[in-house]
């Protein structure tokens, strides 16, 4: 089956999608990541974010691979490893502009398609059950309160080093939440069938086996 988690910045996707993923060994594709490497080139180059036209002919022009090595998904742009390089601040917030582009998520839609085609796929972003596979046999919509998700990425700052303010992440997470939910293109919904996952103050391991009792539930319910 295919595997769709989506739901708001913070929320933890990645990491609950990734575990799933290794427990029923299935492919993690990550498109946030995507997003985030088109995002750096981006800020990396010095191109004009505010530019959809050449930010969709810079992703055009260029390639995004994800690829598993060692048991971690790692991103490359061209040939570039970019996997530490997208986690960012500045790459965040640009990741979040060209992800509206309507021209940007035609291209990704297409690349993300045909890495599901093989089956047995979890795939976490905004629009996956809504946007990029409708027809995922499972759909899990993972939230939590701003504060929580806030809280988590001031840990994740702190821990590399940094020291922001939690209240700044608290903006932040709330500014990223009204654009991904108010883009003309595909906006961050909760798809009709989806199941929601209130992840606030559940522990990683606790989420994760709650999806996959959702997942071994929806497979009884195919044989």
């Amino acid at each position: 089956m295919n595997i769709a988690i989506d739901g708001p910045a913070g929320a933890g996707k990645s990491t609950v999608a990734q575990q799933v993923a290794a427990k029923l060994g299935y492919l993690y594709i990550d498109t946030g990541s995507m997003y985030r490497a088109l995002a750096w080139a981006v800020h990396h180059y010095e191109l004009p974010v505010e530019n959809e036209e050449a930010v969709a002919r810079l992703l055009q022009e260029n390639t995004i691979r994800l690829e598993r090595e060692q048991g971690e998904q790692r991103v490359y742009w061209n040939d570039i490893d970019v996997t530490r390089l997208i986690r960012t601040p500045e790459v965040s917030e640009y990741a979040s502009i060209v992800a509206s582009y309507a021209s940007v998520r035609e291209q990704m839609l297409g690349l993300q398609r045909a890495m599901a085609t093989r089956g047995n796929v979890v795939m976490d972003g905004r629009d996956i059950g809504t946007h990029v596979l409708p027809d995922a046999e499972v759909k899990i919509f993972l939230t939590a309160s701003i504060q929580e998700r806030a809280r988590r990425r001031w840990n994740e700052l702190r821990a590399k080093g940094n020291d922001p303010q939690l209240s700044d992440m608290e903006k932040e997470i709330a500014e990223r939440d009204h654009r991904d939910m108010n883009r003309e293109v595909a906006p961050l919904r909760q798809a009709e069938d989806a199941v929601l996952v209130d992840t606030t103050g559940s522990s990683i391991e606790q989420v994760v086996d709650r999806i996959l009792q959702i997942c071994d539930r929806t497979g009884e319910s195919k044989q």
